[in-house]
């Protein structure tokens, strides 16, 4: 591929190596990232369908590929989290604070609301790259979890391939804010669901402390 014009902003740095290895540089990149690697998988399928924008790729193959690799990648790091990943956290889990309460602790929150938590990964720095071996620890059904990682894929390809297509150079601006906002926005997320679970919890003791005084009338 010949070399292309500059690319805005820090997505320069992933132009050398699209210009050489093309697709093969997309799909690499995203499949390590997706199983823990550090690298811009993310910065690396922007900058390839801002190339699609130009004319120099086709953004349904930039999209298929970036799609299945991110698929097959969170995969990979699944299967490492359940083969290896447990042993490795029961062993030296508790100089980080987590112990096997805890790490049975979410396990049940995967078995409650993991699926959803396995959709929104792929929007997150860090979540994005170890989703798929949390899941594999706190041992998620690999069906589940391949349906839901799927279908945060399939949104996450979607969502910025077709803004940096449609975007071209604009998108440095977007991903820019977008990376800038990331964090306050999780924080009011995780305060949102905290308060929903606070309140969700407080309703079931309530409406079981109902139940066990009409039993006890009952019994009287």
């Amino acid at each position: 591929m010949p070399p292309s014009a500059e690319l805005p902003g820090f997505l320069d740095t992933v132009a050398p190596i699209l210009d050489r290895w093309g697709y093969w540089a997309i799909g690499g990149v995203i499949v390590v990232e997706s199983f823990g690697v550090p690298a811009p998988g993310q910065t690396i399928m922007v900058a390839g369908s801002i190339y699609a924008g130009l004319g120099r790729m086709n953004i349904w193959v930039v999209a298929l590929i970036c799609f299945v690799t991110a698929v097959i990648g969170d995969n990979i790091g699944y299967w490492i989290g359940l083969r290896g990943g447990r042993r490795i956290v029961e062993r030296w889990g508790k100089y980080i604070f987590v112990t096997p309460a805890r790490l049975a602790k979410a396990e049940d929150f995967f078995a409650r609301r993991g699926n959803r938590v396995i959709v929104i990964a792929r929007f997150i720095d860090g979540l994005r790259q170890l989703n798929g071996v949390i899941a594999g620890i706190t041992r998620m059904p690999w069906k589940t979890f391949l349906l839901y990682n799927a279908i945060g894929a399939a949104l996450w390809v979607a969502f910025w391939c077709t803004l940096a297509y449609q975007l071209g150079d604009n998108i440095g601006t977007v991903m820019k804010y977008a990376h800038r906002y990331q964090w306050p926005v999780i924080g009011f997320l995780v305060l949102a669901v905290g308060i929903y679970v606070t309140l969700h919890v407080r309703h079931i003791r309530r409406r079981r402390a109902r139940a066990a005084e009409q039993v006890e009338e009952s019994q009287a």
